[in-house]
Formats: structure tokens, C-alpha cells, sequence
């Protein structure tokens, strides 16, 4: 189930508020200008290749490739047994921005995604359907635990992919991280 955690950045340790109500969600993320929506998921066998899940979600891939000017789409896959998934976490831990849109499509699995946006933080947790996209400049993280299980559909107007500027702040270091809010692995 998606959920939507609000702490304000004077006070990381109590929750301002939680929903898991998805239309408050997709509202509360809007005004702030990130989009949050969900697909209609496609049943696909585990061995999955990238080439078979883009072509399963094409339709929707490509709607929004057309009305967002995106050039590519991929697929990325953690499982908890990936020799660099702790190389991989400590790499997304840390606020950054982009000078495009995050467009993350959760095929499967769970991650959180952080934004920090005016003095707030808000952690999404997207799930299997959930469809995010963080807009270009804006700061945010990602979490995707100690035992990473997912796989995304990943959209770029950068046909060079996932370039990060990374703000230099400890906002994402004092925020209650994936242990913290998951209680654990999984």
C-alpha cells in the first residue's frame, strides 16, 4: 500500500502526518508539483527481460514519452541478493537534483522516495502500480532499503540517463531512513 509521510524539516523525528489514501496522496504531491498516479500492472513471469516489460507497459511508456518529451525508457531490477545493492543504496542516499524529471514506474516491489521541498520532507513510499515523477530541481533521495526487492520502469529526456547534482546538505543523513520507517529489511 503507498503511503505518504510528512515531517517538517525543524522536527525529523514526528511525523506532521500520514495517509495511505491514494488520491490524498497523488493531491498532496501535485501541489507540490510532483506527479503520482497509477498504471494498471501487466501479469509478467519473475525472469522478465527489460525488452518484455517495456513492450507489456508500451502504451503507457509511450504516452508519456510523447507528453513529457522523454527520448528513453529502461528497466532496473534489485533483488537483495545483487553483489552492489549496498554500493547501489549508499549511492541515491544522499539529496540531490536533476535537470530533468525522475520518472520512476514500479513494475514490482517497494522504494522511498524523500523530497525535500520548501521546509518539508515528504517520504513516498511507491509500491507495485505507483508511477512518480519528481520534477527537475527539485531535491529529494532515495531508499531502497538493506534488501532491496524492485523493478522500475525508468524514463529520461538524457539519453546519457541518471545524472545527479548533489547538494552537499545532511538533511538526508538526519531523516529517519528505510530501518526507521519499514521497521527492518522487509
Amino acid at each position: 500500500m503507498s503511503k505518504l509521510t510528512i515531517f517538517s524539516e525543524s522536527d525529523l523525528t514526528c511525523p506532521e502526518s500520514v495517509t495511505t489514501d491514494s488520491a490524498e496522496i497523488a493531491r498532496l504531491l501535485n501541489e507540490k508539483g510532483v506527479r503520482f498516479e497509477h498504471w494498471p500492472t501487466r501479469e509478467l513471469p519473475e525472469s522478465a527481460t527489460q525488452e518484455e516489460i517495456l513492450d507489456a507497459y508500451e502504451i503507457d511508456v509511450n504516452r508519456l514519452k510523447e507528453e513529457c518529451g522523454f527520448a528513453t525508457a529502461d528497466v532496473v531490477k534489485l533483488t537483495p541478493d545483487h553483489p552492489q545493492r549496498d554500493a547501489f543504496r549508499t549511492k541515491f542516499l544522499s539529496e540531490h537534483i536533476h535537470s530533468e524529471d525522475e520518472v520512476r514506474f514500479f513494475v514490482e516491489g517497494q522504494g522511498l522516495f524523500y523530497l525535500h521541498l520548501q521546509d518539508k520532507v515528504y517520504v513516498v513510499l511507491c509500491e507495485k502500480q505507483d508511477l512518480i515523477s519528481v520534477p527537475d530541481g527539485a531535491t529529494h533521495w532515495f531508499d531502497m532499503g538493506p534488501a532491496p526487492r524492485f523493478t522500475c520502469i525508468r524514463l529520461f529526456s538524457n539519453p546519457e540517463g541518471w545524472v545527479a547534482q548533489f547538494t552537499g546538505t545532511d538533511i538526508a543523513e538526519r531523516t529517519p531512513r528505510w530501518e526507521d520507517l519499514m521497521g527492518g529489511n522487509r
